[in-house]
Order: C-alpha cells, then structure tokens, then sequence
C-alpha cells in the first residue's frame, strides 16, 4: 500500500517513523520543503504528491484538517487525521455527513483508544467485571503550557486538551453524557486569560443513565504528564494510569528494609509529555487504520466519533464561560 503524509512536525514526524516500517511506499509532503527532503532521507520516503496514494494521514495544523477531509471523502481515499477533524461544530458535521455520504474511511486520531491500560479496562467493564458503574474520574495533567501564540489558535482547553477525555470516556463507558457543568482558573502565564482560555480546569458530567463524572486538568502540571482514569462500580474499581512512571508522590509509602521510603517511582522519573506515554498506542493507531484501509477491519474512531466528543467540549466551553450546568441538547442542535 502506497501510503501519503501530510505535514511534518512533532507528531507527523513521529507518524513518518510508524509508516516507513509498515507502508509498501511513503510519500511526504510538508509547507517546509527542507523539512520534507530531511523527513524522506531519515525514513527512505520519497517527497512527491500525497493524494496520488492509496491511502493518507493528515498531520497537518488544525486550520487545514476539515478542507483536506472532505478531498479525501470527494476521492474517496481512506484518510487517517489527527485531532480535531475541524476546529468548530458546523465543519464536524460537514466531514461526517461527507464520510456517510461518499462510504470514506475517516479514521481520527484519538490515541488512547489504542492504550493497553484503557482497553482493559473498557472490556473489565464490558464483561461486568466492576459490576454497575456509578462513578468515573478523568485527569489530563501537562507538565508545561503549549507555546503562547499556539493558545489563541487551540480553541481552548476543553477542545484542545480535555476532548480526548471526552473521547475515551464514551468509548470506555459506552455512553453518552447529558449534562456538563464545568469551571476553570487562570493561575499561570497571562496569555490564556488573553485568549479567553484557562490553564487549570474541572467538570461534573453526568451521564445519561445518572453515572457521575469529575474531570480535572492543569497545563502547569509540574511533575510530570500525568493521564489517569478511575472507573468505580458496585463490584471494582479500575484505575489506569497508574504506574511507575506516573508523576504521583505517596505521602504513606512504606518503608523499605534500608529505611527509605519507597514511593514506587520509576528511576526512569515521570512520563515527559504526550508523545512518551502513548507512544505504543500512535504506532497501534497506525496500524489499525492501515488495515481498515486495506479492508481487513471496520473504522476505528469515525469522524461522528469526533463530533459527539467535541460536543462535549462545547458544552463545558459554554457552561465554564456562562458559569452553569449545560444540556448536551444545547449544544447539538
């Protein structure tokens, strides 16, 4: 399979090094020529045309991702995108009604799909394992803000940072959210309060059938990336997340026999940021959507996956900006 890259920054890059291992050809293609030929000479890719291809991944700035989807769902070429499918609702919903529309593979990025830890857990809770799920706890924690002039283009925390809780909360739980009541701080650098956003956030979501959400998340998260669900049933509770490398300080560790409190972490230290801690699951992605592509499997993560997560973002949005509780309802019509 002939397989086109679009876009070479820090996750396209990335990509490149998953493709060139499992594409029969690569093809890059990036704004930075130099950045194109240098990607090419690292992977044995070949810089030309991406959409000559039979399949292709869009890592390419958020801005661009709606136009680039629905020429793929025009050709109908399987196409890989990360995150967002578009910045806002109405361009969400043109791709996927392009997606239905035209029978297009449209598979978004959604990494944590493809963690080990969270599919576990999701099938615990499939196989009746945790018994009746009354309780779900999501934490995003970054160890350090995005740069400053990313903030205003980001669309906010809650699209930005927090959809992929919104993503991976539906795909574990299997349900969908009614309410969300949602508040934020600004403890850090002035330019998130410059751009409307927050860098320290929270959330009550309750689910449709009443189970309990609490969403937490901070880009100033000093310690280390941290990324952690609880999932509380009448029979279990099941965390993920929690590791050696997890950024968490037991202030009750034991002692060991030497007399030093062992806290359990790893002398590796903390997960440094995103693209460490799931780095398995992006190369799992890939690989997935290459067999969809090739017909093996249906799609992973749908672009009307991608919308009903970001109506979730924008129900916190509202709700933290309007200070109260929003329906879902508000936001999808």
């Amino acid at each position: 399979m002939r397989v086109g890259l679009m876009g070479l920054g820090r996750i396209g890059r990335f990509h490149a090094g998953t493709l060139s291992r499992l594409a029969g050809e690569l093809i890059v293609a990036d704004a930075d020529r130099r950045l194109s030929e240098e990607v090419a000479a690292e992977t044995g890719a070949v810089v030309g045309d991406p959409w000559s291809a039979d399949a292709v991944v869009i890592a390419t700035p958020t801005s661009t991702h709606a136009e680039l989807l629905l020429r793929a769902c025009e050709q109908r070429i399987p196409v890989f995108c990360e995150k967002p499918a578009a910045p806002g609702v109405a361009e969400t919903k043109r791709v996927a009604e392009a997606a239905d529309r035209s029978g297009t593979l449209v598979h978004i990025g959604f990494q944590r799909r493809f963690d080990p830890g969270f599919a576990a857990a999701r099938q615990a809770l499939l196989g009746g394992e945790l018994g009746e799920l009354h309780r779900v706890h999501l934490l995003t924690g970054d160890p350090r803000p995005p740069a400053p002039e990313y903030i205003p283009l980001s669309g906010g925390i809650f699209r930005d940072c927090h959809i992929h809780d919104f993503d991976i909360l539906r795909w574990v739980t299997g349900l969908e959210a009614e309410t969300v009541y949602a508040a934020g701080a600004n403890r850090g650098e002035a330019f998130f309060a410059a751009a409307g956003d927050i860098d320290t956030s929270a959330a009550l979501i309750t689910m449709a059938d009443g189970t309990l959400v609490t969403l937490q998340g901070s880009r100033y998260n000093g310690a280390g990336y941290d990324v952690r669900m609880e999932l509380a049933g009448t029979r279990a509770t099941w965390a993920v997340g929690l590791g050696p490398r997890t950024p968490l300080h037991r202030a009750d560790a034991d002692e060991g026999a030497d007399g030093r409190a062992d806290d359990g972490v790893s002398s590796e230290g903390p997960w440094p940021d995103f693209q460490a801690r799931f780095a398995a699951a992006y190369r799992a992605e890939i690989e997935a959507f290459l067999a969809a592509a090739r017909g093996e499997r249906g799609s992973p993560c749908t672009a009307g996956d991608a919308l009903a997560a970001l109506y979730l973002a924008e129900a916190a949005d509202l709700s933290r900006r309007e200070g109260r509780p929003v329906q879902l309802a508000e936001v999808t019509k």
